[in-house]
């Protein structure tokens, strides 16, 4: 029997077996729906005082995926990344010198931060770089000597963290809230400047994939995206499994 046939037959006995187990194959299971009003993706802030000289400052977080999508959800054990950004909506030029994240209650350092900043190498303008938070403040914290920030160029810190495996579907995961340093009134305290999602089930892709990964059976032709099948992945291991012992 050639592999296309069979593995279509491994499929449909693999997807069979998941029907009468209880379980739907490509379906995202979200939790926590109906309370979903109360826990705001993202938050912004201004700042407009005589320390501005009453030139407006604007203060974004948000919390998005690896794509920089802006998101409600997301699985135990998954990345998140907090976006902030740091601007002004007119004339001014204020230089911020510190970002500082703070997360939720519970979650571990950053595995990755970068800041997007106007710089003047060539070419200039926005680019992004690599940069190492320092603990402090409740938080991480970006320094710099002072990163340029015009009503066309704002900073901005993208701070990315695990999500802790023991965190229940349902609960609502609210990260602290941000500090800005700079010059010419920019620098701020902003406990409210937050981001929540709410903890989702896995989904077949996020569950399935890393066990497949572990015993090997994670190949390029079955690998196991967030919208994958999960009757193709087990339809293969079969076939893997009756052509081996042919």
């Amino acid at each position: 029997m050639s592999r296309t046939p069979m593995r279509r037959i491994a499929a449909v006995a693999a997807s069979a077996a998941l029907v009468a187990g209880g379980v739907t194959a490509g379906v995202t299971i979200g939790a926590g729906a109906a309370s979903a009003a109360t826990c705001s993706s993202s938050s912004q802030a201004t700042k407009n005082d005589p320390s501005t000289v009453w030139i407006t400052h604007t203060y974004n977080k948000t919390v998005t995926n690896a794509a920089g999508e802006e998101i409600t959800e997301a699985a135990a054990g998954s990345l998140v990344t907090y976006k902030t950004v740091v601007g002004t909506t007119s004339i001014g030029n204020p230089y911020v010198n510190s970002i500082t994240d703070i997360p939720p209650a519970g979650f571990g350092a950053p595995v990755s931060a970068t800041v997007t900043a106007y710089t003047v190498s060539i070419p200039t303008g926005q680019h992004e770089a690599d940069v190492t938070m320092t603990p402090g403040g409740g938080g991480y914290a970006a320094t710099s000597t002072g990163w340029f920030v015009n009503s066309g160029n704002p900073v901005t810190l993208k701070t990315t963290y695990k999500v802790p495996a023991n965190i229940a579907p349902g609960t609502q995961v609210t990260s602290g809230g941000t500090k800005v340093g700079g010059t010419v009134g920019v620098g701020t305290d902003l406990p409210n400047l937050n981001a929540c999602f709410t903890v989702r089930i896995p989904n077949p892709g996020e569950a399935v994939t890393g066990s497949m990964d572990g015993a090997g059976l994670g190949s390029s032709e079955g690998q196991l995206s967030s919208t994958g099948s999960v009757s193709d992945v087990l339809g293969d291991t079969i076939t893997k499994v009756l052509e081996n012992g042919s």
